[in-house]
């Protein structure tokens, strides 16, 4: 079938306006690989009307929409939502710093930019985040950042890897149900790697250790059962699936080689999850138990975390699971580990940074080991149902400090009806209001608030006091 652009009316926004997403379509088919030729080929358009829909200067239609959806399993929101409100929020931000003072950009502009170049404005916003107050240079992105980088451009989920991952845990199979087991029997078989448990005081500075002279995987007593058998499952991801882990970060454009070291790491637990939980048979007991993670717990035999994980990767072309938002927390709100495929209340610069007070994720510490359920709502209204519980990664000795972290897990309020966990839920009711941490909050009537936004102009009056300490407006 071949769309005909000129009689199909343009797809509009909620304000009314012409739809346009060059930059996304583009980057989507960057991301897999594809030419203008062969989109337009799926799509059953001319290369010229693609060139120009990528450029800009032709709005989407609904057709040309229904069959990007149709031919790259696509949820529509990601191209026609508004998902770039939050970083549009972060660019006005920015463009409040004094040392951009005179340079004239209204709200709706930036609004613009972060809704037709999500690249561009992002790149803009890590510049400004990156940028020292004097006229030194800005540090180049670290280890850290390009493995941020890499995770947000793949959406968490790595086909190729994920595939292999899934190959290999078939394999792992014929050999009995039990795939702790099944692993440390293939290293020890194929690759000659006995598995043994070491005394956490002479394993006292690692959790996993590969010790090539003794041909012996060291893995630390204060680790549990899933624990252990993840670890062994982490290494032999990095011996099997080594070639698949490399193709990806080279497909990453990686070459810097202390950056590719830290993606494979990265990579080698994210193959274990695969390896551990497989694709389809995970996906199917997710849907089955309506995504119950204490089940899941149960029938692979694997940690909250771990499976927490597993669950924000469900994003395989035609076999998506819910889409999942995933991170962890400490005590002090330092947020160590987000995933956020999709549009989720997590901040726009999640590591390190801290979240909202109001969120239950920040209160999970009060009752150890209690799931706590919670609707929430944003700002631009947008609504989700999330789950909180304490974590802790490893034994410690008596009297010693014991690291403790939160897991936070939710989507978007409209898959409720999918989960196990919203049974008894009056979706109709009113959310928790949250935002993404003071800084980068608008409410003015929140109670919590200890800090006001960045960029806006603050407002003091001596002969009253309102019920937050900041007076402030947008101008």
């Amino acid at each position: 079938m071949t769309i005909q652009p000129a009689n199909d009316p343009p797809q509009r926004d909620s304000n009314g306006h012409k739809l346009f997403a060059g930059a996304r379509i583009r980057r989507l088919r960057i991301a897999r690989g594809l030419t203008q030729t062969r989109m337009a080929s799926d799509l059953g358009v001319s290369i010229s009307y693609l060139n120009l829909i990528e450029r800009d200067q032709r709005p989407l239609s609904a057709a040309f929409l229904l069959k990007l959806a149709s031919s790259y399993d696509l949820d529509l929101k990601s191209l026609t939502g508004d998902d770039g409100n939050a970083v549009a929020d972060e660019l006005v931000r920015a463009f409040g710093d004094p040392r951009l003072a005179g340079i004239d950009v209204s709200r709706a502009e930036l609004r613009d930019l972060a809704a037709r170049s999500p690249g561009i404005a992002q790149a803009l916003l890590r510049l400004h985040q990156s940028a020292p107050a004097g006229p030194a240079e800005a540090p180049p992105p670290g280890p850290l950042d390009t493995v941020i980088r890499m995770i947000d451009t793949a959406g968490n989920y790595f086909h190729d890897l994920d595939i292999a991952a899934e190959t290999l845990s078939d394999d792992l199979r014929l050999s009995g149900p039990d795939l702790n087991a099944a692993v440390v029997e293939r290293l020890r078989a194929r690759h000659a790697i006995t598995v043994v448990a070491m005394p956490a005081d002479v394993l006292s500075n690692a959790l996993r250790r590969l010790n090539l002279h003794g041909r012996q995987l060291q893995l630390s007593e204060s680790l549990d059962a899933a624990s252990r058998g993840f670890a062994a499952a982490v290494q032999l991801a990095l011996i099997e699936l080594k070639p698949a882990i490399e193709a990806t970060i080279t497909a990453a454009g990686i070459d810097d080689p202390q950056h590719r070291q830290a993606a494979t790491v990265h990579l080698g637990k994210y193959a274990a999850g695969a390896l551990m939980m497989p694709y389809g048979r995970f996906l199917a007991a997710c849907e089955a138990t309506g995504y119950d993670v204490e089940l899941l717990q149960a029938r692979f035999g694997r940690g909250l975390e771990q499976v927490a994980h597993r669950m924000a990767t469900l994003a395989r072309p035609g076999a998506r699971g819910v889409p999942f938002f995933f991170l962890r927390v400490d005590r002090a709100g330092v947020i160590s580990k987000s995933f956020a495929p999709g549009p989720s209340p997590i901040p726009a610069t999640p590591i390190g940074g801290g979240g909202c007070a109001l969120w239950s994720l920040h209160a999970a510490f009060d009752r150890p080991g209690d799931v706590r359920r919670q609707l929430v709502e944003m700002e631009d209204g947008s609504r989700f149902l999330t789950i909180a519980r304490t974590v802790r990664p490893v034994a410690t000795f008596w009297g010693s400090p014991r690291a403790e972290f939160a897991i936070g897990l939710g989507c978007d309020a409209r898959h409720a009806a999918q989960l196990a966990w919203a049974a008894g839920l009056d979706l109709g009711r009113p959310a928790t209001p949250i935002g993404p941490g003071c800084a980068a909050c608008h409410r003015a009537s929140c109670r919590q608030r200890g800090l006001p936004p960045a960029g806006a102009r603050l407002t003091f009056d001596e002969r009253q006091r309102g019920l937050v300490p900041f007076r402030f407006t947008e101008d």
